[in-house]
């Protein structure tokens, strides 16, 4: 019997409820709950019925999607898993569930091959990998970068749905510098990671200007009345192809950064681009090299080019050379004082 999405978010919450021992789980609770879950996660406000909730313990305790819960009421009031140990996640794929994720991927893999689906690569082996593991019980074959529990995470999938049905969001924002949130009338365009944190683009309904704003800094969200409107001059598509990070005003110019690295660091940078249009200027009799690459100046690509240490020196424009020389000098004298 399939399960909506909506019910999955309802069973995980309440399944993330009954395992937190250290708090007693009332009927009105576990509804507080999936009301707040389905927000934050598909934007929805009309809430959640107490018999729908109900419907979901004892869709739980059954066998009918082979979870078995172990749910009990205790003192005619609270909701607790006998087995402190359960959760329905730990429960293994049924050979239906399998069959059907197989074919999914198999169906991924077969876009591998098309340029408009390069990028999948790495989700699908996600995917095959979870998806093995799941089945065999055995340790995982590919480890990936993440961060668990990064903040704001919640909100990539209502802010997906948002920019999907061109919705006016009004968002309250609160900078790293700022004492207090701002709020902003925001037209959203597109969502973008980097370095394992995620930023929404978009638009002021004020002025149209292109910011970009860090989930993790997003106090609250919630759809506008006011129309949609788009930016024609910000394209998506295009609108990183001179970037390194997402620090971009629209009309920036790119500029050539020629940079020496040693023979160490040049077979690193050869393997692994600094940027897409990267080239090689000279190769060295002693093995190090020199770069070139065209992309906007912004905090990412000095973030990126510290990031090697006494691996890298920019050769060209001045003003970059001489503020890698300042930021260096800064982490000198950083590291002569006492703490």
């Amino acid at each position: 019997m399939p399960a909506n999405k909506n019910a999955l978010i309802r069973y995980k919450t309440i399944d993330n409820c009954l395992r937190n021992r250290f708090r007693q789980w009332t009927l009105d609770d576990l509804v507080d709950a999936c009301c707040a879950a389905l927000y934050d996660a598909e934007g929805i406000t009309k809430g959640v019925s107490v018999r729908t909730v109900q419907g979901d313990i004892q869709m739980m305790r059954s066998d009918k999607l082979g979870y078995n819960a172990p749910i009990e009421v205790y003192d005619h009031k609270y909701y607790r898993y006998t087995d402190k140990d359960f959760s329905i996640t730990n429960m293994p794929l049924s050979q239906n569930d399998y069959e059907m994720l197989r074919e999914a991927v198999d169906m991924l893999r077969e876009l591998e091959g098309f340029e408009q689906f390069s990028e999948m690569a790495d989700v699908v082996s996600r995917l095959r990998d979870m998806v093995a593991t799941s089945r065999s019980n055995s340790k995982p074959i590919v480890n990936f970068d993440s961060v668990p529990n990064l903040k704001g995470l919640r909100l990539l999938n209502p802010l997906y749905n948002y920019i999907a049905n061109r919705q006016t969001l009004r968002i309250m924002y609160q900078s790293f510098n700022a004492r207090r949130p701002t709020e902003y009338i925001f037209f959203p365009y597109l969502l973008k990671e980097f370095r394992n944190r995620w930023f929404v683009f978009g638009a002021k309904a004020e002025n149209l200007v292109i910011y970009n704003l860090a989930l993790d800094r997003i106090v609250s969200i919630e759809p506008s009345d006011e129309p949609f409107r788009d930016n024609p001059k910000f394209d998506p598509e295009h609108f990183f192809d001179n970037v390194i990070g997402v620090t971009k005003n629209i009309g920036s110019t790119p500029r050539t950064i020629k940079f020496w690295a040693t023979p160490e660091q040049s077979h690193y940078v050869r393997t692994k681009p600094l940027h897409r249009s990267q080239r090689l200027v000279r190769e060295n009799p002693d093995g190090s090299c020199v770069f070139a690459i065209d992309v906007v100046i912004n905090f990412e690509m000095y973030s990126v080019f510290m990031s090697y240490g006494p691996g890298i020196k920019i050769i060209y424009p001045r003003n970059v050379r001489e503020h890698m020389r300042k930021e260096l000098k800064d982490t000198l004298e950083l590291y002569d004082k006492m703490v």
